[in-house]
């Protein structure tokens, strides 16, 4: 896909980002569209089909975590890359857009070159996980790529990109534990700075959809997934 192909969709109340951003990643090819605030955002969202969206958190009429959440429940938007660009401090505005359904957080001001190599990374991995079609079963849970669902018997679960993302990692060799720095540069890529905190965020939010007693912790080096009744 050519970047003349991918759309991005640029979400902010502040005139000069909208401008400063918009124009740095036009000038690198994308098609990029502009909304003022949530709902705005969330009905462009809807009518051009975004390949990424930079979402700002502190918005007027509708917050960006509100509009992330919506995004989220409409079908066709479930799998787009969403980041948020906002100038918040880590610990709420991460763990709230994590909460949300966020897939990155990047934190303004931000240089224009950082931005186009984090916004690269994300689409590079798009791209990648397009190639992706094989479906995973381990005990009861099955890993559908395409689709990017999560089966546990009957059940189907729908997971954020990045809880997805953690998941197929740590299921892909049962028992094995994924130190920290592994497990950030596998789902994150090196070039994005998260908190310390994101891990131990998504961790908590498999336990609570999947089940506890599939992730262990080993403590002051990272995570394992185990079968339940497992010893390993």
């Amino acid at each position: 896909m050519n970047t003349s192909d991918i759309k991005i969709l640029l979400v902010d109340d502040e005139p000069d980002i909208l401008e400063i951003v918009g124009y740095n990643l036009r000038s690198e090819g994308y098609q990029v569209f502009t909304a003022e605030n949530g709902n705005e955002g969330v009905k462009t969202a809807q009518k051009i089909n975004p390949h990424l969206i930079l979402l700002d958190i502190m918005m007027p009429k509708m917050d960006g975590i509100e509009a992330c959440e919506k995004i989220r429940n409409i079908k066709s938007l479930e799998n787009v890359i969403i980041a948020f660009l906002t100038a918040r401090g880590e610990d709420y505005s991460q763990v709230a857009g994590f909460d949300a359904g966020a897939d990155d957080y990047i934190t303004k001001p931000v240089k224009p070159k950082v931005l186009i190599s984090k916004v690269k990374s994300l689409l590079r991995r798009m791209k990648s996980e397009e190639k992706l079609d094989t479906t995973t079963k381990i005990g009861d849970i099955i890993i559908n790529r395409d689709e990017y669902v999560v089966f546990k018997g009957d059940k189907k679960i729908s997971l954020p990109r990045k809880e997805f993302e953690l998941l197929s990692l740590l299921t892909s060799k049962p028992g094995k534990v994924f130190k920290r720095e592994i497990i950030l540069d596998s789902v994150w890529g090196n070039e994005v700075v998260v908190g310390g905190r994101t891990i131990d965020v998504h961790i908590r939010k498999l336990r609570e959809k999947i089940g506890d007693s599939y992730f262990k912790t080993v403590k002051g080096v990272g995570y394992k997934f185990v079968l339940e009744g497992s010893d390993i």
